[in-house]
């Protein structure tokens, strides 16, 4: 049975049983900050467990995609090298919402398991949790398990969210693959082998665990499963190894050829396999390769593979040419690998590329590093150092070293590697208490898209994260209202500030912010004091909110925009939009030129000029979709989505929930202030609009008119005429330099005399002060002649850098080389050279100390002729 079939038979056989068929989502959480990636069937339906969102139905299933490749859940090091650990997998999951529990969900699994998938009942190991006779009795007495192949199990049994939070037992099925594999059943000391795998896990939801670390029963108990259809495929297709399904014997082969290597069970060709998923997934979902978060664990897994290939002896880029392989084994089910095809292909390319290039790096840093070492050994640190910084392998500093006599540190690598991995747990352990998150009955009604005031009703007020009775003159809090026109910070758009007042009270409100249905108004008690009960009137800053929603309209104006002159694999990485200027982040590789930023400035104000009107729609998601809407990168949406169209020909349609102008030409004008790179694959846009956009006109043509003042010319004039003031300039300076270069030829008679002799050589080694460092190898010329038979060494300086050339006549090369000496000189001045036997330039930093290095070279000539 094919993966495909397979994925296909669980949703079908779910969708049969009154489950809603959710698509999977993106490997980055939705607006969920305590995961990387989304790593597991149940973190899109997370805020439905904790009850915090409300979707229209209690019964769900999907294949979701999920990687374990950085935090707490990190398989990256083990794959490749077992049989069944993968960066990116797929998450077969069936899940209740408070519907049906233990018995239904029990029954689900085993029936898909012996009858849809007809696996023998004889081969299936269940496991339940020591405390839970519940299920254990509907294993029993309902299923009918032989007790032979049953375990109850602690921890492995017990699963939670996280600290705090939804929790409960879990009952897990293993398949046993027979007695020819090693391995022993669930609970036993061998069980970590291969025989018996966990092909389901079954999650009964059913306590919320306290910040004291009490369990307390939940109103309405849920369920979350997971069953990697990786795993069954293994034991449907009648094979011990994940890497022999048919998914990845496609991509095996595939990486086989780009590679050259014909056994298709070596372990680097799986690391590739594997990690060509996860990278191209991760791509597709808007994930670029960087130094920081996701975009570093990403160019950690491609830098992996392709340290891999090189291993298998692939020394040219090669890895992004398996996206084709892998589309035609996944492109059915996730046709994002066909449309994004072109988009993931370069991005792989270009970072293997990139990592060419910074392996030559490392070996600059390693070549210096033991230029410096002292003994044998190369230390660990260094060792660490050039993997985890350069990703230079561990093997191939390994191989040079054997090359030079020496060996390596290992132990202290293993410390620094295990310092590091420690860093990253602790960096992926997030501790999340979501018993202190404010929860509210209460839904804020949100009105603010039609007015700037409102009266309302306060229905709980806030003081240092705790519900209070009430505040008082001078105190700061929150104040939560019934209906309100401010915006709460979201979607990249900064909250509303205003006032709420009454006759007898004024609250100033420094920002509003969400939590889950409610808008949290963060206010100070100016005068009087504020209830639960008070009627207030709501007041939104109108100019601070005007002049924000200018600048959230160019943004979709600009990302529009960009899409279209740049391509579509432009993607928004990010935004903030504030009543000052807005600031819009993009997935581009390359910068964006002066000419194209023109241009996208000039269309974007066409937009502007046409003054379209704003149009915005509630609707379905797949009407959305229709519409060809566009999803922002890590937001979340839920069932009913607004959907904002304007331009020309509706030029941008994008879902968004902030606020907006009501025709285009209320921007008035769209200015680009900066544009730069922020991260690898990640340009950022900065802009202004409106009367921010005027100000900046002015300002420049002011500066305009005093620049043509300074050079005595008109504006319309000002490029030519600064063109005759750089020529001038360029003249004058090449004069100046003509002028030295002859001062310097003229007294070369006068230097050589400061030549001394060393075992009959004549040595020359002077700075030469006021000489342009262009002109040392000319004068070197000069002084060769003059000395007839010589060594020499010339430095110039300009501020804090040297120039050096050194020079020796022809008639002593054999035995003295320019290079040498200039290796021996420039390393001392903190810098480098080299060159010719008869000629070498370098140069370096380390004035203080050239006195004392001139003062050397008679002694390493010395040195060298006796």
């Amino acid at each position: 049975m094919k993966s495909a079939d397979i994925r296909q038979a669980f949703l079908d056989y779910f969708a049969a049983k009154s489950h809603q068929v959710v698509p999977s989502s993106s490997l980055i959480p939705g607006n969920d900050p305590t995961l990387l990636f989304t790593n597991a069937g149940m973190v899109p339906f997370k805020d439905v467990f904790l009850g915090d969102e409300q979707r229209g139905y209690r019964r769900a299933t999907s294949s979701q995609r999920c990687v374990r490749a950085g935090g707490k859940h990190n398989d990256l090091e083990n794959v490749g090298y077992t049989a069944r650990h993968h960066t990116f997998f797929e998450m077969l999951g069936n899940f209740s919402f408070g519907d049906y529990f233990k018995q239904d969900a029990i029954r689900f699994a085993w029936d898909f398991l012996t009858k849809e998938l007809r696996l023998p009942e004889e081969k299936l190991w269940v496991t339940v949790h020591v405390s839970d006779d519940e299920a254990a009795d509907i294993w029993f007495n309902e299923i009918g398990i032989d007790k032979s192949r049953f375990s109850r199990l602690d921890e492995d049994n017990f699963w939670q969210m996280g600290d705090t939070g939804p929790c409960g037992p879990s009952s897990e099925i293993f398949y046993d693959h027979g007695e020819d594999v090693p391995g022993g059943p669930p609970g036993s000391e061998n069980d970590d082998l291969d025989r018996y795998i966990e092909i389901w896990n079954l999650v009964f939801m059913q306590y919320e665990r306290q910040a004291s670390g009490e369990l307390v029963e939940l109103p309405n108990p849920s369920i979350d499963t997971g069953m990697g259809l990786e795993r069954i495929a293994a034991v449907m297709q009648g094979v011990h190894n994940n890497y022999d399904i048919d998914i990845f014997q496609g991509l095996l082969k595939a990486a086989a050829k780009a590679t050259g290597c014909e056994d298709l069970t070596n372990k680097s060709l799986r690391v590739i396999a594997d990690h060509i998923r996860s990278c191209s997934f991760l791509i597709c979902d808007g994930v670029m390769p960087s130094n920081e978060g996701r975009g570093y664990v990403l160019r950690r897994i491609i830098r992996r593979a392709v340290r891999h290939g090189y291993q298998l002896g692939q020394s040219k880029p090669f890895f992004y040419t398996l996206i084709d392989a892998l589309a035609e084994q996944m492109g059915d089910a996730y046709p994002e690998l066909n449309d994004q095809h072109d988009k993931i292909a370069a991005a792989l390319k270009a970072e293997e590329e990139q990592f060419a290039r910074t392996l030559e790096k490392g070996l600059s840093v390693l070549d210096a590093a033991l230029d410096k070492l002292e003994g044998t050994v190369i230390p660990g640190d260094v060792i660490f150092q050039l993997y985890d910084t350069y990703g230079f392998p561990t093997d191939l500093t390994n191989d040079l070293a054997r090359e030079r006599g020496l060996s390596l540190d290992l132990d202290g690598y293993e410390q620094a590697m295990n310092a590091q991995r420690e860093r990253a747990r602790a960096a992926g352990s997030f501790k999340v208490d979501y018993t202190d998150a404010i929860k509210l009955d209460s839904e804020t009604e949100f009105c603010g898209y039609d007015a700037l005031a409102s009266t309302a009703k306060v229905v709980a007020v806030l003081k240092d994260g705790e519900q209070v009775a009430s505040l008082s003159n001078g105190d700061d809090g929150i104040v939560v209202l019934d209906v309100t026109p401010f915006y709460g910070e979201s979607g990249g758009q900064v909250g509303d500030t205003g006032r709420l007042f009454s006759d007898s009270a004024e609250l100033i409100v420094n920002n509003t912010t969400l939590a889950s249905a409610n808008q949290l108004h963060h206010i100070h008690v100016k005068t009087g004091g504020v209830k639960v009960g008070d009627e207030l009137t709501a007041e939104v800053d109108s100019i601070k909110r005007r002049a924000t929603a200018l600048n959230h309209s160019a943004t979709h104006l600009l990302h529009a925009t960009l899409r279209a002159e740049l391509g579509e694999h432009v993607m928004q990485k990010g935004s903030m939009v504030n009543p000052d200027r807005l600031r819009f982040d993009f997935a581009n590789n390359e910068a964006l030129s002066p000419v194209t930023l023109r241009k996208v400035e000039a269309i974007v104000n066409q937009h502007i000029r046409a003054n379209t009107p704003v149009r915005s729609k509630s609707m379905s998601m797949d009407e959305a979709k229709a519409e060809g809407a566009m999803a922002l990168f890590g937001e979340k949406y839920g069932d009913e989505v607004r959907v904002l169209s304007m331009g020309i020909d509706n030029f941008s349609v994008e879902l968004c929930g902030g606020t907006h102008v009501d025709r285009t030409g209320d921007i008035a004008l769209f200015k680009i202030v900066n544009e730069q790179g922020v991260a690898s694959g990640v340009r950022r846009i900065e802009a202004v609009t409106g009367k921010a956009a005027y100000d900046l006109v002015a300002a420049q043509e002011s500066l305009l008119a005093q620049l043509a003042d300074q050079l005595k010319a008109q504006p319309a004039n000002l490029l030519d005429k600064l063109d005759q003031v750089l020529q001038g300039a360029k003249r004058v300076e090449k004069e100046l330099a003509g002028a030295k270069a002859k001062l310097a030829a003229a007294s070369s008679g006068e230097l050589v005399n400061r030549a001394v002799e060393v075992g009959g050589i004549k040595v020359l080694a002077i700075h030469v002060e006021g000489t342009p460092a262009d002109a040392l190898r000319e004068l070197s010329d000069k002084l060769k002649e003059k000395l007839g038979s010589g060594v020499l060494l010339l430095a110039a300086n300009d501020g804090d850098k040297i120039a050096l050339v050194a020079g020796v006549t022809k008639d002593l090369t054999a035995k003295l080389k320019a290079g040498d000496l200039m290796r021996f000189v420039a390393p001392q001045l903190d810098g480098k050279g080299g060159g010719r036997p008869d000629m070498a330039q370098g140069g370096g930093t380390g004035l203080a100390k050239l006195p004392q290095v001139l003062a050397g070279i008679p002694t390493w000539v010395e040195e060298q002729t006796s």
